[in-house]
């Protein structure tokens, strides 16, 4: 624009922004995109996203089976069924406490102390309770599960009617669980 100024162009309103009114010999300067900086020239700002959350240090265990659950218990004399059900009212309180403020009593407690001081009330109590919060963590996570108390007193309270009720109770306990957990590790 100095130069246009230095070469005459002072006394005439001159609109640079317009190409009819850039003389010829300019127009090669007014067609030139303007060079960006190297360092602004590779760098864009990216568009907003959803900030993905960092996935667990602590990834929880996704193949549970009821078979493997039932043929490592017959071996184990049950105690494997024990360890399982202990690590699944440790992985609940992991996965939901977080969310729905509330802690499982821990399994071992429950089974050695507290249900044999209600004779065996608190035991039922507290399965309906897990069952009741797993169902209420898939339904938050929107995971397409039916379970909830309902399976708990449909398949393993009522289901002791047909004898394999409750293992096919514990069966959706397992595979609930699992989904639980799947997601957890993924999403947290």
């Amino acid at each position: 624009v100095e130069e246009l100024i230095g070469l005459g162009f002072q006394g005439e309103e001159m609109r640079l922004d317009d190409p009819e009114m850039v003389p010829p010999e300019y127009q090669q300067y007014y067609q030139q995109p303007v060079q960006q900086p190297e360092y602004q020239q590779y760098y864009q700002q990216p568009a907003y996203q959803q900030p993905v959350p960092e996935r667990p240090a602590i990834q929880l265990p996704t193949g549970r089976g009821i078979v493997k659950t039932i043929l490592l218990s017959l071996i184990t004399f049950g105690i494997y069924g024990l360890v399982v059900m202990g690590r699944i009212s440790n992985e609940v309180n992991i996965v939901c406490s977080k969310y729905d403020g509330k802690k499982t009593t821990n399994f071992w407690v429950m089974t050695l102390i507290l249900t044999p001081l209600t004779l065996g009330i608190y035991g039922i109590v507290w399965y309906h309770k897990l069952f009741a919060r797993i169902g209420d963590e898939l339904n938050r996570r929107n995971i397409n599960y039916g379970f909830g108390a309902g399976t708990f007193w449909g398949w393993v309270v009522l289901g002791t009617l047909i004898v394999v009720g409750p293992i096919i109770g514990m069966h959706k306990l397992y595979v609930a669980s699992n989904k639980i957990n799947a997601d957890y590790n993924e999403k947290g």
